[in-house]
Order: structure tokens, then C-alpha cells, then sequence
């Protein structure tokens, strides 16, 4: 239960900080919102879930399971219609280049729901289950994380940084298995083998006739057709 604590507090802290500082406001499309009440949500489901499985509440626990399913869903639908929302207007952050974004956010929250799935399929193996879950929620950390690292000064490699920093949420996991059980249990291998396919996969994708000609697709007829989509756009002026 503690590191569904600690990851929760690791979302909070990030965009708590960009809120503090005033990188994040309030003017932002209906749909972003929207996205960002829907992932948070998620945040609070997982902690509850930890909290009614560590505390003896399975029957809770199986009911939230079931609306955290569907609520997964969601999230898949969300998180790729903002990307292309982003991407369309040109609005790709400038420390990622636009065709990486584009790649990078949906290939993570398919790489999230890949994880949630197994886990769910799993539920009656409780070792799995929550290996799995804990894994899919790691990957989940990546903005969160990228928004308490120092991007600018992290180009043009910020989302490898993002992804070293997410993977040790696994290892920490299997040290603790090795600390607690004196071995790791298989589920980690999994879940940190589809956590590192992900990131490979995205830079495949994104440098390849199959990122650009993604990009065209989705930027036709708007103002991101005129950005290019492998030039690392301009960082927004200060004050």
C-alpha cells in the first residue's frame, strides 16, 4: 500500500509544481480538463484499491475493480484524442519533437491499458495481479515525472530520462521481492519487458515512413501540418 502512496504523491508533486509555478493553468480546452479529472480519478481509484486490498475490503475491492475497467477505458479514448488535439494545434511540448509525442503518449497509454488488461485476466492470482497493476500505474508516472525532471536541459534524449527514471518504480519492486521472499517473481519480468518494448517501439515508430506519414495524417488540414515534426519546437518565452 505504501508505494500506491508514493506514486500518488509523485503525480501530485509534478503537477502540483507546474501549477505552483505557473507553467499550468486553467486555460486549457474543456477536453483537457476533462482528461486530466479522468487520470487523476484514476490516481485516487488505485490508492483506494491498494487501501481495500491491504485492509480486507475484497468485496469492495472486486466492485472498484470492475468500474476501474471501464474507467480504464476511458482513459485510452482520452489520452489519444488530447494528443491529437495537441499535436493538430501545434502545441507539442517544446522538449519533445512532435512526431515523438505523438508516438510516445498513445503507445504509453496502450502500453497502460496492455498491463491493466493482464491484470485484470489475472485477478484471481493476487501475485500477478497486483504486479501487473503496479507496473501498468508506473507507466502511467511518465508525465508526472517529466514535469519534475529538468526537460529543457535534458533535449534531445528528455524521454529516455523520463523512461530511466519510471522503470526503477519496477525495480524497486523486485528488490523488495528479493528482500521479502528471496526471489523476484515472474510478474516483474513482464511487466518491465512490456514497459521496455513500449519505449523501444515508440522510437521505431516515431523515426521511421510510419511516424511521418502518422503525423501527416493526423495534422492534416491543421495548424500542426506547418510544424515540422522532427525539429524540437521553440520554448515558450519566459515571463
Amino acid at each position: 500500500m505504501t508505494s500506491a502512496f508514493v506514486m500518488a504523491a509523485v503525480v501530485v508533486a509534478g503537477f502540483g509544481l507546474q501549477f505552483a509555478m505557473g507553467r499550468s493553468t486553467l486555460a486549457a480546452p474543456p477536453l483537457v480538463h476533462l482528461h486530466a479529472i479522468v487520470f487523476m480519478g484514476w490516481v485516487a481509484i488505485y490508492v483506494a484499491q491498494n487501501w481495500l486490498a491491504a485492509t480486507g475490503h475484497l468485496e469492495g475491492h472486486k466492485t472498484l475493480g470492475w468500474v476501474a475497467s471501464v474507467w480504464a477505458i476511458a482513459m485510452v479514448v482520452l489520452g489519444i484524442l488530447v494528443t491529437v488535439l495537441m499535436v493538430r494545434r501545434g502545441g507539442a511540448p517544446f522538449f519533445f519533437q512532435p512526431a515523438y509525442f505523438l508516438v510516445m503518449n498513445p503507445a504509453s497509454i496502450l502500453t497502460f491499458a496492455a498491463l491493466t488488461g493482464a491484470a485484470i485476466v489475472n485477478r484471481r492470482r493476487t501475485a500477478w495481479h497486483k504486479r501487473l497493476h503496479f507496473c501498468g500505474m508506473a507507466v502511467l508516472l511518465g508525465p508526472a515525472i517529466g514535469r519534475l525532471l529538468p526537460m529543457p536541459l535534458l533535449i534531445p534524449h528528455a524521454g529516455e530520462w523520463v523512461f530511466a527514471v519510471l522503470i526503477l518504480f519496477p525495480f524497486a519492486g523486485m528488490l523488495a521481492d528479493r528482500r521479502r521472499q528471496g526471489r523476484v517473481h515472474r510478474a516483474w519480468f513482464y511487466g518491465l519487458g512490456a514497459i521496455t518494448a513500449m519505449m523501444v517501439a515508440i522510437n521505431l515508430v516515431t523515426f521511421s515512413p510510419v511516424g511521418a506519414a502518422l503525423y501527416e495524417v493526423v495534422t492534416a488540414g491543421a495548424p500542426g501540418a506547418a510544424v515540422d515534426p522532427y525539429a524540437f519546437p521553440l520554448p515558450p518565452p519566459m515571463g
